[in-house]
């Protein structure tokens, strides 16, 4: 089996909702997206003949996530008032509403989800939130 990793960072801010600690204040990350695709097979003709993928491809496609990410506001849908998001999109901010808790583990699995629907054979993402802590997932 063929593995290739690549990776992308975004600056963002975030906040948990009804955590009983630090992280329930809007706090900011420097978070770091490692991408990990297998495949069996190398492409036998053609200028990619053996690879698995073009690299480029798939650091346009991890990038491309980070950017979309990148020095915004992650909030989880209904954890905010009204008001606030309506005065926030006033003020200009980017903000970006998820379904979900804004975890480095759920930003693993969304991150793994949005490669998986571009047509990538994800084997891994790890997402860091600090350098020294990230989560990870693997497809089932």
């Amino acid at each position: 089996m063929y593995h290739l990793k690549t990776e992308a960072h975004f600056d963002s801010a975030h906040f948990l909702a009804g955590y009983n600690g630090k992280c329930a204040n809007i706090h900011g990350h420097s978070w770091k997206i490692e991408a990990e695709i297998y495949g069996s097979e190398l492409q036998q003709a053609g200028e990619k003949r053996g690879m698995l993928i073009d690299f480029g491809d798939l650091k346009n496609a991890v990038r491309g996530l980070a950017d979309s990410f990148d020095h915004t506001l992650i909030y989880e849908k209904g954890s905010l008032k009204a008001a606030t998001l309506v005065a926030l999109a006033e003020e200009g901010f980017s903000l970006i509403e998820v379904d979900f808790r804004p975890t480095a583990e759920n930003l693993a699995k969304h991150f793994y989800d949005m490669l998986a629907a571009q047509g990538f054979a994800v084997s891994r993402i790890t997402v860091y939130e600090t350098p020294e802590n990230c989560a990870y997932y693997e497809g089932e």
